[in-house]
């Protein structure tokens, strides 16, 4: 059975309300939870970017929920920090965390100072970090010469069961290319062909593991304020790689999407005052085959939005 869970948007919400929100999102029904991990926004609008890792620690001990981070190892992290934050809070709250990895994007890398790869060149180092933290959780001792540079590196603590590595991909290319090392796929919202072709391609490829998705949404009591939040909030999450992979600042994607419309928008964001209609898109997500299903509410309240879909949307979809 699918499980349907809440994604935090820490680019979105400050952390203390974010915390607030994900207490709410579990008694009113979600089983689940995931997290971005960003240096920046995408817009000036939303307005925050709180640190993941920190606030994962205090939202696995406010609740009971599962939780997951997509994050991008190799030019603002080390692999080897990355696997220490992994294996600590995998033996804090053994069995609940997971972490996606994916190659980043430029607004988040470019505070290093270092070059921004190419895309063929970030996805090599991508791979070579995802080896590396695999075999730190293992428990074995790594030195690597390569894209990446580690020397004699070990984990002292770590869970008797790693986490899983997740995979996040947006094309069908890279879906396939993750069905080499990684542990499940996560994805967001897209066409029905193009999901289906992914999950071939992953499967195809021998890809093992949970298939999860992140919606994003936007609902209000009227279809006028839910088309307003998804404007405000969305417009400049809107645009295909590799534009959204090498702009640098939140204040550059305000400028390329000043004239971005609604309907534009309602491309990547499932846009409805009509709760039916919600439950009926997240019904065909879970007939596609996906295992998890985590909920981004675009907006920046997100209480209307837990209280009313775990009244009412949740229900249905069980």
């Amino acid at each position: 059975m699918t499980e349907y869970g809440i994604h935090a948007s820490h680019e979105q919400i400050p952390p203390g309300a974010l915390l607030e929100a994900i207490v709410a999102a579990e008694r009113a029904g979600f089983a689940a939870a995931m997290c971005s991990d960003h240096f920046s926004p995408w817009s000036t609008r939303q307005g925050q970017s709180g640190f993941a890792w920190s606030w994962l620690g205090a939202a696995l001990q406010a609740t009971n929920l599962s939780f997951g981070v997509v994050t991008a190892p190799g030019q603002r992290y080390h692999p080897a920090i990355v696997a220490q934050a992994i294996g600590t809070l995998g033996s804090m709250f053994p069995g609940r965390f997971w972490a996606a990895l994916g190659s980043g994007e430029f607004s988040n890398e470019h505070i290093t100072g270092a070059k921004w790869p190419r895309k063929e060149v970030r996805n090599a180092r991508l791979r070579e970090c995802a080896d590396v933290i695999r075999d730190l959780l293992g428990g074995a001792e790594v030195s690597r010469d390569g894209l990446v540079t580690v020397d004699r590196a070990r984990l002292w603590t770590r869970p008797e069961t790693p986490p899983p590595l997740i995979g996040a991909a947006v094309s069908v290319a890279t879906a396939r290319w993750c069905a080499e090392w990684a542990d499940g796929l996560v994805t967001v919202n897209a066409p029905e062909p193009h999901l289906r072709e992914m999950i071939a391609a992953y499967r195809a490829a021998g890809g093992r593991g949970p298939l999860c998705l992140q919606v994003h949404l936007s609902w209000a009591p009227t279809e006028a304020e839910a088309e307003a939040i998804a404007l405000d909030q969305w417009r400049s999450n809107c645009f295909d790689p590799p534009v959204c992979w090498d702009l640098a600042t939140a204040e550059e994607f305000d400028v390329v999407s000043e004239h971005v419309t609604v309907d534009r928008v309602a491309r990547v964001v499932n846009i409805s005052a009509d709760l039916d209609r919600h439950t009926e898109l997240l019904r065909g997500y879970a007939d596609l085959g996906f295992d998890r299903i985590y909920l981004h509410h675009v907006g920046q309240d997100l209480m209307p939005f837990i209280e009313t879909f775990g009244a009412k949307v949740l229900p249905a979809l069980r």
